[in-house]
């Protein structure tokens, strides 16, 4: 898909008016994430973070250059030992045993404050006690909690080798457990992860939601186009094969944008009504809401900025009615919230949303609360009072 240098330019603009920093009164401070390998949701956390405190120094499991957004590529991330490991840059998640080693052997001992960026292991950061950390956790690990069977189940990778790492994921979620005290304070991105969090570490959470780019993720004058769309990392629990079997069940057209573990066995699934559109701008993934009849959401997200992304531009949103998405969606006006998940069932959400009326003015109002000012403010306050 093509863009004109003045809408590259446009982009720019959109994002020069950034927020004043935290007043941190002098303290050093360092903000540590999980992975760098792309730009998904977690990473425009980050990316909101940095903003936030432009002298703070990125630690990360691994980086894979190029990956992310100039704003955090100029960071220069520290990384831990795992970018040494073979093959780790396509199949890091088969190191998540020797996740809680890396991540204890950080050395941030001349930090005042740490924030910590967390949907797997680098919540359990270890700190001296005279350093504050703050953890935005975007949900408790998933492979070691309810997850396992999405990534490390018999059907998925054999019965031999799911038995070894259900021991492994049984240790991890020990080890995740037990580390939950080393957070001093816990933001989670969504009521749902607040419960989660509950459950899992038996800590309380303040909820303060995602950053979406509402100013650039806005509607046109586009009609809908014929499709439906998905804007993911193509893993596991996103269920993609599931809404792909919607779709022919449903015969309509299909875009998919994002790449992952998964495209493979996903494009042996696929007929001729979906198409794979890999890894796209900001830009063209804007466009690409803006002419879908609704964006498709089939898996249980902690959060969900990609709904929020299609909300801002106007179009209505089909998803499961579990999770974070409850909190973004409201049924029947923004969007279908389908309560099983299953292909047929989502096959008849697709149906209802392509006879229903939606207001696209009331769905761009809607995603306004979840704007990039709103979670400036909301860090900044959370982020100074752990200083104080």
């Amino acid at each position: 898909m093509k863009h004109t240098k003045t809408e590259k330019n446009n982009r720019t603009l959109e994002f020069s008016a950034l927020p004043s920093p935290a007043d941190v009164g002098g303290a050093k401070v360092a903000i540590v994430h999980d992975w760098l390998t792309g730009m998904r949701g977690g990473e425009k956390v980050l990316e909101g973070l940095v903003d936030l405190l432009p002298e703070a120094q990125i630690f990360t499991l691994l980086h894979i250059p190029g990956s992310v957004s100039p704003k955090l590529e100029a960071n220069r991330p520290k990384q831990s030992f795992v970018r040494f490991l073979p093959g780790v840059e396509r199949h890091y998640r088969r190191y998540l045993p020797l996740f809680p080693i890396a991540v204890e052997q950080f050395d941030l001992d001349e930090f005042d404050l740490v924030v910590s960026t967390s949907h797997c292991a680098v919540k359990s950061i270890v700190t001296p006690n005279r350093t504050f950390h703050l953890c935005y956790c975007h949900t408790p690990m998933r492979y070691a909690w309810d997850q396992f069977e999405s990534y490390f189940g018999s059907q998925r990778i054999g019965r031999m080798a799911s038995l070894g790492y259900r021991v492994v994921m049984n240790r991890l979620a020990r080890w995740d457990a037990s580390t939950s005290n080393r957070v001093d304070q816990y933001v989670a991105n969504s009521h749902y992860v607040a419960t989660r969090i509950s459950r899992y570490y038996d800590r309380m959470a303040t909820v303060i939601y995602p950053p979406v780019d509402t100013i650039f993720y806005s509607p046109n004058d586009s009609r809908p186009g014929p499709y439906f769309l998905i804007v993911s990392a193509l893993v596991p629990y996103k269920k993609i094969d599931m809404a792909i079997e919607a779709c022919r069940l449903a015969n309509v057209p299909l875009r998919i944008v994002g790449d992952g573990p998964e495209l493979p066995r996903l494009q042996t699934l696929a007929e001729h009504n979906v198409e794979f559109m890999g890894t796209c701008s900001d830009i063209e993934i804007r466009e690409l809401y803006r002419g879908s009849l609704a964006l498709l959401l089939p898996g249980e997200e902690d959060f969900g900025i990609a709904p929020v992304e299609s909300l801002a531009c106007g179009r209505p949103v089909v998803a499961l009615n579990k999770g974070g998405v409850t909190e973004t969606v409201i049924d029947g006006k923004t969007g279908i919230l389908v309560n099983e998940q299953t292909a047929e069932a989502l096959a008849d959400g697709l149906n209802r949303a392509t006879t229903m009326h939606f207001d696209s003015t009331y769905i761009r109002q809607s995603s306004l609360r979840f704007s990039l000012e709103r979670f400036y403010n909301e860090m900044r306050t959370s982020i100074v009072d752990s200083i104080c």
